[in-house]
């Protein structure tokens, strides 16, 4: 597999490298001053579906301090390259990752998760021993009435339709689409982007295998399980929401919390599902504190 070129003004693109595992050509980033994997601790940030390691950017220089911060960009999104198109569901990805985890020799005592990477932190938590995961706007819950069935069989729609993706990246390929328009950003998350941020996102969507791949996440994504385990998974766990999120409710992640025997849930006004793009120094110290707390903290 041929990787991609990282763009040259990519955040952390300094540290950018591709990693070989599985099925899969990873893109992956390394950050902070214990380099050495016996220096840890290791911190891992999953990011949302339709993301890419850039939305750490902003919460990145608040862990570093502390942690050697490992990003992976998930299976065709990013500039990560997908192996096996059929490998994009929950469990798959999972055992992918914490197939990566071991081949690197990482020892993560904790996952941040961003939306769905979240529910694939928690996934990862009933695989393997962690300290604790924090799920920011977490993505814990399933379509409910009509969405139940339009949003999913949509994607299984787009999904196996050829060409899909490489017309829909073809829309934001024109010289006149400098960036996507922020008030769609904001309409469907909530969150207000500076214009950098607005132009990474832009980067992605003209990218056709990235945008094939986090199709290919939503057509196979079933969250069912690992709900229905929720009371059994006592991984110490944050749930960090923003009330102003209007991709997913904070209310998804009040419930999840009160499933979970060790979870806390903690919502923060006036920002949207981006919060940690938005906002990451109010953020931070919430991390801080709670990774502090459950021992997995330097």
């Amino acid at each position: 597999m041929t990787p991609p070129v990282v763009p040259a003004n990519w955040p952390n693109r300094a540290v950018s490298r591709h990693v070989a595992c599985g099925p899969h050509l990873w893109h992956v980033q390394i950050l902070g001053p214990k380099l050495a994997p016996d220096n840890g601790p290791d911190l891992l940030l999953i990011h949302g579906a339709g993301g890419a390691s850039h939305s750490w950017r902003a919460l990145v220089p608040h862990l570093t301090p502390h942690f050697r911060v490992i990003l992976v960009d998930l299976p065709g999104q990013g500039f990560s390259v997908l192996g096996d198109r059929a490998r994009c569901g929950l469990d798959a990805m999972a055992q992918d990752m914490l197939a990566l985890i071991a081949a690197q020799g990482w020892s993560p005592t904790a996952i941040i998760g961003h939306s769905a990477g979240a529910a694939l932190a928690l996934r990862l938590a009933e695989m393997r021993p962690l300290r604790a995961v924090v799920g920011i706007n977490a993505a814990l819950g399933e379509f409910d009435g009509i969405a139940g069935w339009l949003f999913p069989a949509m994607a299984r729609l787009l999904a196996a339709t050829p060409f899909v993706a490489a017309v829909f990246s073809g829309l934001f390929a024109t010289p006149a689409k400098t960036a996507p328009s922020p008030i769609r950003i904001t309409m469907t998350t909530g969150s207000q982007l500076r214009p950098e941020g607005l132009a990474q996102y832009l980067t992605l969507l003209r990218r056709s295998a990235h945008v094939d791949a986090t199709l290919a996440m939503m057509a196979q994504w079933r969250l069912a399980g690992l709900l229905a385990r929720l009371p059994q998974n006592a991984v110490p766990c944050l749930l960090v929401t923003a009330s102003g999120d209007r991709a997913v409710p904070a209310a998804t992640s009040q419930a999840a919390a009160k499933a979970m025997p060790r979870a806390e849930w903690v919502d923060i006004p006036g920002f949207g599902h981006l919060i940690h793009e938005e906002a990451a120094e109010q953020v931070a110290p919430l991390i801080a504190n709670f990774l502090a707390q459950s021992g997995a903290g330097a």
